[in-house]
C-alpha cells in the first residue's frame, strides 16, 4: 500500500510539474502575459469559437484589455494546475499576448508595430509558418510553406499568369463572364450569390490555369473543393464524420482530379492550351528544373482554392454592404454609370484605362475588405530569439498577426464597424500598411490582389449599371473564426429599366 502511494505521489508531481512548465514556458527573457490552457489542447477551443460578429474576435478582443488577473499568487496557480482544471478566463493581456492554439506555443499580436516589424524581418527573422493541420490541408509542398528562392520562383511563375498585363488582357473575359451570369441569374427567382459568384469565379479561374470547362468535364472538380471548405477552419480531428475529415477527403479528391488533368495533357504532346497547365509542363521538361509535379500540383490546389473562396465572400458582403446602405449604392452606380456615359459606343466593353478610372469603386472595394477579415491571422515563425518592447519571442515560437485587430482599430479608423467607403478618399494603397493588411504583407503580400480587385470592381460595374436587386433572406454573418455565412444570401435580380 505504501509503495502504492509513494508512486501516486511521485505521479502527481511529475504531472504537477509538467502542467507547470507547459503553462509556464522557459524563457530567456520575459514572456509577453496570457495563458498556455491546458494541456496540449491549450487554447484551441476558445479560439475556434463561433461568433456572429463583424467585430474584432472574441478570443482576442478579450485579452487585449489589461487587467490585473494575471497577478495571480504563484502557488493558487500552481495548485490550479495541478489538477488541470484551471483556466484564465476574462483576463486582459493588452495587444501581445501568448497562447497554445493546436498544440503549438503562439504570440498573438494586435500591435502595429510587431505587426509591421514581422512582416519587414520576412526571411531573416520570421519566416511562413501554419500549423501542421493546415499544411496537411493545402500540402507539405504548397507555395505558404516554401521559403528563399523556391517560393520566389513560384510567385513569379503566379505573377505570370495574374499581372498587370496578363489582367490587361483578362479584362474583357471577366466582363464577358460576369455579364454572362448576371444575364442567367435574372432569369432564376432567387440567386444565393455566395454560392453562385463562387461558381462564377472558380470557372473563370480553373479555365485560365488549366482549361477546364465544367460544361465538357466529365467530373466535377469544385465539388471538392465545397468538401474541402466546410472543414477548412475547423477544429482539426481527423475521424470520419467531422468536418476537417471532410476537408482532407474533398483535397485527396481534388488533387487525384488535378494530376488526371496533368497526365492528359502530358498525352497531348505539344499541344498548346496558352494555360498554365502548358508553363507547368514546359517548366517540367527544362534541365536542371527545381520545379517538381508534387511543388506544381499543390500551387494549382491553393490558387483555384485561394482566387474563388476570398473573392467571393468578399463579393457576397459587398453586396450587403450596397442592399444595407442606398447612399453607397447611390454613389457608386454614378461612378459606373458615367463611364458608360463618356464612351463614344456605349455597347463597347471596359477598358484598362475605365477600369484604372474607377476611384470610388476602390474605395468601396477597400471598405469592403477591411470589415470582411476574410483571414483572422496570418502566421510566420521566430527563426531566432526576437526582442520587442520589452517582452521576448523565443526561437520557434509561431506569431500570428491579426488583422481584424488592425482593421478594426478605432484610433486609426473612426466609427471602425461602421461601413464607409469615403474614408479613403485621397488614402493611396499601394502593399500593405500598418493599418491595413487584407491581402498581407511583407514579401508574401497576396500576388492575387490585383486579380480579386478587377474581378470584383468589374463584377460591380455590370451589376450596378444593368441590374438592381432585393434581398430575399439570408445575409447572417457566421465566424468560426473565418468568414461565413451559414444561410447564404438570396436575392431577385432583376434587369434595370429605363425608369428603374
Amino acid at each position: 500500500m505504501l509503495v502504492l502511494w509513494i508512486g501516486a505521489l511521485v505521479l502527481i508531481v511529475y504531472i504537477t510539474h509538467w502542467v507547470y512548465y507547459w503553462r509556464n514556458p522557459r524563457c530567456n527573457g520575459k514572456l509577453p502575459p496570457g495563458s498556455m490552457g491546458f494541456p496540449l489542447l491549450g487554447e484551441t477551443l476558445q479560439f475556434f469559437s463561433p461568433n456572429t460578429t463583424n467585430d474584432i474576435p472574441p478570443f482576442v478582443k478579450e485579452r487585449m484589455k489589461r487587467s490585473i488577473c494575471f497577478f495571480l499568487n504563484d502557488n493558487l496557480l500552481l495548485l490550479f494546475c495541478s489538477f488541470s482544471i484551471f483556466l484564465v478566463l476574462g483576463c486582459r493581456y493588452g495587444p501581445v499576448f501568448k497562447t497554445s492554439i493546436v498544440g503549438r506555443p503562439v504570440i498573438v499580436s494586435a500591435d502595429p508595430d510587431l505587426n509591421h516589424f514581422v512582416f519587414l524581418q520576412e526571411g531573416q527573422l520570421f519566416q511562413s509558418w501554419y500549423p501542421d493541420t493546415f499544411t496537411e490541408i493545402f500540402g507539405r509542398q504548397n507555395v505558404g510553406s516554401l521559403h528563399g528562392f523556391m517560393y520566389k520562383y513560384l510567385k513569379n511563375m503566379v505573377l505570370n499568369l495574374f499581372g498587370p498585363e496578363s489582367l490587361k488582357k483578362m479584362l474583357p473575359e471577366v466582363e464577358r463572364t460576369a455579364c454572362r451570369r448576371l444575364q442567367r441569374w435574372s432569369n432564376e427567382e432567387t440567386v444565393e450569390l455566395k454560392e453562385a459568384t463562387a461558381s462564377m469565379i472558380f470557372d473563370l479561374t480553373a479555365k485560365k490555369l488549366i482549361s477546364y470547362d465544367q460544361d465538357n468535364a466529365t467530373q466535377n472538380l469544385r465539388e471538392n473543393f465545397v468538401a474541402f471548405i466546410q472543414g477548412l477552419i475547423s477544429f482539426p480531428l481527423d475521424i470520419p464524420g467531422t468536418a476537417y475529415h471532410k476537408c482532407l477527403q474533398g483535397r485527396k479528391n481534388a488533387m487525384k482530379m488535378l494530376k488526371n488533368l496533368l497526365n492528359e495533357r502530358r498525352a497531348m504532346q505539344g499541344k498548346s492550351r496558352n494555360d498554365f497547365f502548358d508553363f507547368v509542363l514546359e517548366e517540367l521538361q527544362k534541365e536542371g528544373t527545381i520545379l517538381t509535379e508534387a511543388i506544381a500540383l499543390d500551387l494549382m490546389f491553393v490558387l483555384l482554392f485561394a482566387s474563388f473562396e476570398t473573392t467571393s465572400l468578399a463579393l457576397t458582403l459587398a453586396i450587403k454592404f450596397l442592399s444595407d446602405d442606398p447612399s453607397v449604392l447611390k454613389k457608386l452606380r454614378e461612378e459606373h454609370e458615367a463611364i458608360l456615359r463618356n464612351r463614344e459606343d456605349t455597347d463597347s466593353g471596359l477598358t484598362w484605362k475605365e477600369y484604372k478610372s474607377m476611384t470610388y469603386t476602390f474605395q468601396f472595394i477597400n471598405e469592403t475588405v477591411r470589415l470582411a477579415n476574410i483571414v483572422p491571422g496570418i502566421f510566420r515563425k521566430a527563426l531566432r530569439e526576437i526582442q520587442f518592447k520589452g517582452y521576448t519571442i523565443p526561437a520557434g515560437w509561431a506569431v500570428m498577426v491579426c488583422p481584424p485587430a488592425v482593421h478594426l482599430n478605432p484610433a486609426k479608423y473612426q466609427d471602425p464597424l461602421t461601413f464607409n467607403p469615403s474614408r479613403w478618399e485621397g488614402v493611396e494603397i499601394n502593399g500593405a500598411t500598418k493599418s491595413f493588411m487584407a491581402f498581407g504583407g511583407g514579401l508574401r503580400f497576396c500576388v492575387g490582389t490585383d486579380f480579386t480587385k478587377v474581378q470584383m470592381a468589374v463584377f460591380l460595374h455590370c451589376l450596378v449599371t444593368k441590374y438592381r436587386w432585393e434581398p430575399i433572406k439570408g445575409g447572417n454573418v457566421f465566424r468560426s473564426p473565418g468568414l461565413q455565412f451559414p444561410d447564404g444570401f438570396h436575392i431577385r435580380l432583376m434587369e434595370k429599366t429605363r425608369t428603374a
